[in-house]
């Protein structure tokens, strides 16, 4: 019989994003310093276990006619089809056409963070985002749709009694179409997920919460496809301003 457990296994990832959440919480004083490790403790996790199509990083999304997005703590962008990303002096810069998702990273989860993750989500959505057709050996394949872009909120605790209740359900649906939360973890209590088919949340209290987050967006990515073919000459027409 085989010594290894799968159910321990999950569990242990769990458990190790969880006490990690927790020991920035009671070690950094600082507000800025705890929400930098927070959020690397996130970008960690996906960075590890996404497919290596995928990437992750904290972020600005800049489209072709020169908008910018608010910072988000963690960008899930491709890495195999995008031409180009920008980095200088540790700022990442990401065209808006390679997102797959975005999340807003904090210690904890109230009705004003909902919402200024809704905000920053929202930011993201609203970039323009080009998209060509596709050459390829028998001719070319008409422009592909734009795909949806994700977002979400992850936290280590729950202001809310219960953690995971009808106050959070209502504060995730004031969001509006652009500031949509489509999944996120709240590490201590549970995950949450908008059930597509109905428009509704299923929000989940479990002991692994971190491992169900992260099967969740990857199957959500599944079934995202791939990113369009971008516009690189629209960003190009930047180099003669």
């Amino acid at each position: 019989m085989s010594e290894w457990s799968l159910s321990v296994l999950l569990s242990s990832l769990h458990e190790d994003i969880q006490q990690r959440l927790a020991t920035v919480r009671k070690s950094f004083g600082h507000p800025g310093t705890k929400g930098d490790a927070s959020e690397n403790v996130w970008i960690s996790l996906l960075e590890t276990y996404l497919p290596k199509r995928y990437q992750a990083s904290k972020a600005h999304v800049v489209d072709s006619l020169g908008n910018f997005s608010q910072q988000i703590d963690v960008v899930v962008f491709d890495r195999q089809y995008s031409p180009f990303i920008f980095t200088y002096e540790n700022e990442t810069i990401i065209p808006a056409e390679s997102v797959y998702a975005v999340f807003e990273a904090k210690q904890t989860a109230d009705a004003a963070m909902v919402a200024y993750a809704q905000e920053k989500v929202a930011s993201v959505r609203r970039l323009h985002r080009t998209s060509l057709p596709i050459p390829y050996a028998k001719g070319v394949y008409p422009a592909k749709p734009l795909i949806p872009i994700l977002g979400g909120l992850l936290t280590f605790e729950s202001e809310w009694n219960p953690a995971l209740g009808t106050s959070f359900e209502k504060a995730l649906s004031a969001g509006g179409v652009d500031g949509r939360l489509d999944l996120g973890c709240v590490a201590s209590h549970g995950h949450f997920f908008l059930d597509q088919a109905n428009s509704t949340y299923s929000l989940v209290s479990e002991d692994r919460a971190a491992s169900a987050f992260l099967f969740k967006l990857i199957s959500l990515l599944q079934f995202s496809g791939t990113v369009p073919m971008i516009d690189v000459e629209a960003y190009a027409k930047w180099l003669v301003r």
